[in-house]
C-alpha cells in the first residue's frame, strides 16, 4: 500500500480568493441585521461574532494547508530527499513558517479587537471596530499572497510526482542515458514510458508494475546519470541518486556494450566505479544491453576487461548466502529490441530481491517470536516396513477409461480435416438430435407427431392422385361455363327480346369506353357535383330518360317511385294518404306547395342576425325577458368591486412568478436552509 498521496492536498487558494472565500462564508453564516434601538449588549455580541468567526474560518483554512503539505522530518528519507532535490526545502519551509505566522497574527488581531468590542459604547464604535478588524487579517492574508502561490505551484508538481511505496518490493533501473532503461521498462510492465533515440529523454521517475511469482513488484526507471563530480550533477541526476540511496531495492545497472549511446564502456565503467558506494547490501545485476548490435563475446579485450572488473565488484556489494548463490547471475545480457533475455533479467532481478528479502527476514528478532510459537511434530518409526502411496485399483481403471474415451472421441477439427478441410465440410446439426431411432435423424422431413415421422405415412402416389384431382376440377369448370354460355346466348328469346339484348349490351360497352375516356383525361377536366349537373340527377326524369335510350317503357317504375316519396311525405306529417283516393292528395300537395311558398317569402324578406342584447332567445333558459334582464343586472354588480380593486379574475392571465426563487438563487450547500 503506498503510504503518501500527494494528489490528495486541497488546492491553495490565492490572497485574494482566500478574502472572498472567507469574507463570503462569514456574510451568508452570520446575522446581518441589527439597529441602533437594540440594547448595547445585543449589538456588542452581534459585532463580537462578526469577528470571532472571521477569525475561525481563516484559522481552519490556513491549519489545513499546512496539515495536508508533508512535513520533510517526519516523512520517508527517500521523500525527503527527494523535496529537497525539486523543491529546496528552505524554500519549502520557509513559506509554510510564513503561513503558520499569519494564522498566529490572525488569532492575535481577533484577540485584541474582540476585547475593545466589549467595552464599545455605539453602533457605530463596534461596527467601525468590526470593519479594522477584518481589514486588518485581510492585509495579513494579501502580504502571504506570493508563499500561497509558491505552495499551488508545489502541490501541482507533488499531484503529478509518480506513486512510489519505500517499503515495498522495488526493482530500481540506473545507467548512463540513452542505454536502454526505458525500453526495458515498457516490456515488463505496462508502464508507457517515452522511448527516443537521444539522451535525457527521461526527465524524472517513472512507476511500473510486474508480476513474479504471484507477487507484486515495483520496478522504477530513472533518469541517466553522468559521470562527474556530485556538486555538478544536476536535478535530474539527482532524482536517480536520491532513489539509489534511499530505497531498498534490486539495482540493474544497464551497460550498452554497442556503444550506440554515445558513450564507451569505460565512460559506463568509471560511472559505475564512483557511484558503487549507492549499491552497497543491496542486490546487484550488471546488464548488458544491445547485443543484437554487438554480442558480449566479440568485445575487445580491453573493454571485456573493463565488463569483467564491474562483475567482480558486482558480487562484492551483497554479502552472505544470498550472494554466494546466485553469482553467476550478475552479469546477463539481453536486447530490448528483439526481447531476447528480458525476462530472463525480471526473473533473475526479483528471485534475488526476494532471496534478500527471506534472508533478512530470518536474521531479525521478529522470526524468533514466530518460531517459539510454532511446533513441528516428527512422528517416531513404529518398524523398518516401507509404506509407499497407494493409489486403489479402481481408482486407476477409471482414470484409464476415461483417458481411452478421451482418445477415440474425434472433435468437429477432426472430422473437417478428414472430409475436405474449411469450406467444404459442413457439420450436421442433425446428429445430436434425441430421437427413438437414430436412422430417423437424417430424414428430408425431420416432423415428429406422436414419436413417429411424418414423411413415413406418407401415399407415394400422391403426385398422380392431385393430377387426377386437378382434371376433375379442370371438367367441372368447363361444364359449369358451357351451361352459362348457352343461358346467354339467346337462342330461347324472340326477335325483339335478342333486339333489346344487343342494345342493352352495345350501351354497356359504350358505358365503359366513356368511363375509360374519362378517366385517361381526368386530371385535366374538374368534376362537376353530382347535385350540380342536371344530367347526373337522381330523378324520375333521368330514370325514364335512360330506360327508353335502353328500350323499355318506364311509366310503371316512375309511378311506383312517386308513390313512394308521397308515402314518405305523409309519414313525416304525420297523416295517413290513401293510394288511388286523388281528391286527399290533391289538398295535401296544396298546402305543402303553400308552406314552401312562405317559408322562401319568410327567408328573402329580411336575414337572420344576431339578437339584439338581452333579447330573450329560444334555449337561454329563462322563463321571459324580465328574468333574464334581473339576471344580467346581478352578474355586473357582483363583478364591479373585483373591478374597481383590480383584481385577477379567472379570464385573466397569470404569470405567478417571473423569476422563482429556487431558479435564480445560488446553491446551498449540504444541511444550509437559508440563502442569505
Amino acid at each position: 500500500m503506498v503510504q503518501y498521496n500527494f494528489k490528495k492536498i486541497t488546492v491553495v487558494p490565492t490572497g485574494k480568493d482566500f478574502i472572498d472565500i472567507i469574507l463570503s462564508r462569514t456574510q451568508r453564516q452570520t446575522p446581518t441585521v441589527i439597529h441602533k434601538g437594540n440594547k448595547i449588549t445585543q449589538i456588542r455580541s452581534f459585532y463580537m461574532r462578526k469577528v470571532k468567526y472571521t477569525q475561525t474560518n481563516f484559522h481552519e483554512k490556513i491549519s489545513n494547508i499546512i496539515d495536508e503539505f508533508p512535513r520533510l522530518d517526519d516523512i520517508h528519507p527517500f521523500y525527503g530527499d527527494l523535496l529537497h532535490v525539486l523543491y529546496n526545502k528552505d524554500h519549502y519551509k520557509l513559506a509554510l513558517g510564513q503561513i503558520n505566522t499569519a494564522r498566529n497574527i490572525i488569532s492575535k488581531i481577533a484577540k485584541d479587537y474582540v476585547r475593545l468590542l466589549k467595552y464599545g459604547d455605539s453602533l457605530y464604535r463596534c461596527k467601525s471596530l468590526k470593519v479594522a478588524a477584518l481589514g486588518r487579517m485581510c492585509t495579513v492574508i494579501k502580504r502571504v499572497g506570493p508563499s500561497l502561490a509558491y505552495l499551488e505551484q508545489i502541490r501541482q508538481h507533488m499531484a503529478r510526482l509518480p506513486s512510489i511505496d519505500p517499503n515495498t518490493r522495488t526493482l530500481l533501473i540506473c545507467g548512463y542515458p540513452n542505454v536502454g532503461k526505458s525500453s526495458f521498462i515498457n516490456k515488463i510492465t505496462r508502464a508507457d514510458v517515452d522511448v527516443q533515440p537521444y539522451a535525457f529523454t527521461t526527465k524524472s521517475l517513472f512507476v511500473g508494475h510486474t508480476d513474479y511469482k504471484y507477487l507484486r513488484y515495483q520496478v522504477i526507471d530513472t533518469p541517466g546519470i553522468l559521470d562527474r563530480p556530485f556538486e555538478d550533477r544536476n536535478i535530474i541526476e539527482m532524482c536517480s541518486i536520491t532513489a539509489l540511496a534511499h530505497l531498498r531495492a534490486a539495482v540493474l545497472f544497464f551497460l550498452d556494450i554497442s556503444g550506440s549511446c554515445g558513450y564507451t564502456i569505460a565512460q559506463q565503467a568509471a560511472l559505475f566505479h564512483s557511484i558503487k558506494s549507492l549499491f552497497m547490501n543491496k542486490p546487484l545485476m550488471i546488464v548488458c544491453n544491445k547485443t543484437d548490435l554487438q554480442p558480449l563475446d566479440k568485445l575487445s579485450e580491453e573493454d571485456m576487461k573493463l565488463v569483467m572488473d564491474m562483475k567482480e565488484e558486482a558480487k562484492k556489494t551483497v554479502i552472505g548466502k544470498v550472494g554466494e548463490d546466485s553469482k553467476d547471475e550478475v552479469l546477463m545480457t539481453m536486447s530490448a529490441l528483439t526481447e531476447d533475455g528480458v525476462i530472463s533479467v525480471k526473473n533473475a532481478a526479483c528471485q534475488r530481491l526476494l532471496e534478500q528479502r527471506v534472508e533478512l527476514k530470518m536474521k531479525s528478532k521478529k522470526i524468533n517470536e514466530c518460531l517459539n510459537k510454532i511446533y513441528v511434530g516428527n512422528p517416531k518409526t513404529r518398524d523398518q516396513k516401507e509404506r509407499p502411496p497407494c493409489i486403489p485399483q479402481e481408482v486407476l481403471e477409471a482414470k484409464a477409461s476415461e483417458a481411452a474415451k478421451e482418445e477415440k472421441k474425434k472433435l468437429e477439427r477432426d472430422l473437417e480435416d478428414e472430409n475436405g478441410g474449411a469450406g467444404v465440410y459442413s457439420a450436421s446439426l442433425k446428429k445430436h438430435y434425441i430421437l427413438a431411432d437414430d436412422e430417423w435423424k437424417e430424414d428430408i422431413i425431420p416432423e415428429i407427431l406422436d414419436g413417429h415421422n411424418v414423411a413415413d405415412f406418407f401415399d407415394p402416389d400422391i403426385l398422380y392422385r392431385l393430377e387426377e384431382l386437378e382434371r376433375e376440377e379442370a371438367a367441372e369448370l368447363k361444364h359449369v361455363f358451357e351451361d352459362v354460355d348457352s343461358e346467354m346466348s339467346g337462342e330461347e328469346l324472340n326477335p325483339e327480346e335478342k333486339k333489346a339484348l344487343a342494345k342493352i349490351r352495345q350501351k354497356k360497352k359504350n358505358l365503359i369506353t366513356q368511363h375509360r375516356i374519362k378517366k385517361s383525361t381526368a386530371e385535366s377536366r374538374s368534376m362537376v357535383p353530382r347535385k350540380h349537373d342536371k344530367d347526373r340527377k337522381f330523378t324520375s326524369e333521368r330514370m325514364g330518360r335512360q330506360l327508353r335510350e335502353v328500350g323499355l317503357n318506364p311509366t310503371l317504375a316512375i309511378n311506383r317511385a312517386r308513390s313512394k316519396s308521397a308515402s314518405r311525405m305523409g309519414q313525416k306529417r304525420g297523416r295517413s294518404v290513401v293510394r288511388g283516393d286523388d281528391d286527399a292528395m290533391e289538398i295535401d300537395d296544396d298546402k305543402l306547395k303553400k308552406k314552401q311558398r312562405r317559408s322562401v317569402s319568410m327567408s328573402r324578406s329580411r336575414s337572420m342576425s344576431r339578437p339584439p342584447p338581452g333579447a330573450l332567445v329560444p334555449g337561454d333558459g329563462y322563463k321571459d325577458s324580465a328574468l333574464k334582464a334581473k339576471e344580467i343586472k346581478l352578474f355586473r354588480n357582483s363583478s364591479k368591486v373585483r373591478n374597481k380593486s383590480a383584481r385577477k379574475g379567472e379570464a385573466d392571465r397569470v404569470i405567478c412568478n417571473m423569476k422563482p426563487k429556487h431558479m435564480f438563487s445560488g446553491k446551498r450547500s449540504i444541511g444550509k436552509t437559508d440563502r442569505r
